[in-house]
């Protein structure tokens, strides 16, 4: 085939979806009348996830799957077809629905309005592998005829600079909700979601582990926008007046979470610091250039701390519980390979 995927039709809930059992995953209050349970979500696994394609053709290729895949991801063209085709036919179908409420709201008014950027979330735990599933997202919607504009942000840019954390106290706690300038990444989205012409974010080096002064991150009227990071699913928090503010998961028309035992991500995260002390550590401008010369012991007796001191409390604390907040869970197997998908009914 080409380079685009074909226009997507709206049908009917596919057979097997409907005979498929369902499960309750989330904290929601489930209601029982005899044998049967009622939950908000479908449950499939790979298998039967995969079938809901419809037989389309993978548009990437080996190469593309070499640059989009994180280090220590299990990204193969298999898990493309299986898994990030057939949802990226979900939310080709969830977008044209929005332009069809768009319309019927234009309608409605009588007024001739610019339809806005359908906002994608993409929620999870530091090294599970949000980041891949947020790029190759990207790469799909791209090529699907409705959204050729599609573009991706991380919240990495909202981090307070280094100094500002230093300041605040706050540089061991780097990546918890209260180390990213919350107001400004809400006003960054609303501005997307409101239709601006333009719209600025600071831009973070991952080299650097900082905000790098002077570049930034343009985003122009894209058909879609993906928003990746941490906390992108936290709820909304109360102000000092007492008055529950926004939640930047407001202005998401979608949102996914990628997820997996806790002690599969520490496993993942420990295996990726080892392994980035001869790419990214080695470099002499790295802000972790310390860590290269680490013996493997040393390295993964460092990783195991921070993973521990850091991250596993915030995941714990602030990322796991968000998870019920989304539409879509995709849950990993040990071999980082997604097994088994959670779609919240609708």
């Amino acid at each position: 085939m080409g380079s685009s995927l074909p226009v997507a039709v709206f049908v009917n809930e596919h057979p097997t979806v409907q005979n498929h059992r369902v499960s309750d995953r989330s904290t929601s209050t489930q209601q029982t009348s005899g044998a049967e349970s009622f939950t908000p979500f479908v449950e499939l696994d790979r298998q039967m996830w995969s079938r809901l394609s419809h037989e389309i053709e993978s548009p990437l290729n080996v190469e593309d799957v070499q640059r989009l895949k994180g280090l220590g991801d299990a990204l193969n063209l298999d898990e493309v077809r299986e898994v990030y085709l057939p949802l990226s036919r979900l939310l080709n179908l969830y977008i044209a629905a929005a332009g069809q409420l768009h319309r019927a709201t234009n309608t409605f008014l009588g007024e001739t309005t610019t339809r806005t950027p359908f906002v994608i979330g993409v929620a999870g735990s530091v090294a599970v592998g949000k980041s891949t599933t947020a790029r190759v997202l990207r790469e799909l919607l791209r090529r699907w005829p409705g959204t050729p504009r599609v573009d991706l942000v991380t919240t990495d840019g909202f981090l307070y600079p280094n100094a500002e954390l230093e300041r605040r106290g706050l540089m061991q706690r780097k990546g918890f909700p209260e180390s990213y300038d919350r107001r400004r990444l809400l006003r960054f989205v609303s501005e997307v979601k409101s239709g601006a012409a333009e719209v600025r974010a600071p831009w973070y080096s991952h080299l650097t582990y900082d905000i790098v002064p002077g570049r930034e991150v343009v985003v122009r009227r894209p058909d879609v926008l993906i928003v990746e990071g941490l906390n992108v699913l936290a709820p909304a928090r109360p102000r000092s007046d007492g008055i529950t503010g926004l939640a930047l998961s407001d202005f998401f028309d979608f949102s996914i979470f990628v997820d997996a035992k806790t002690a599969y991500i520490r496993q993942w995260y420990v295996h990726r610091f080892q392994s980035l002390r001869t790419s990214a550590f080695a470099d002499p401008d790295s802000y972790f250039h310390r860590y290269a010369s680490l013996t493997d012991d040393e390295a993964r007796e460092t990783a195991t701390g921070i993973w521990e001191r850091i991250n596993e409390p915030n995941l714990l604390r602030n990322v796991l519980p968000t998870r019920g907040r989304a539409q879509l869970v995709l849950t990993k197997d040990a071999d980082h390979s997604i097994r088994r998908m959670l779609l919240r009914k609708t």
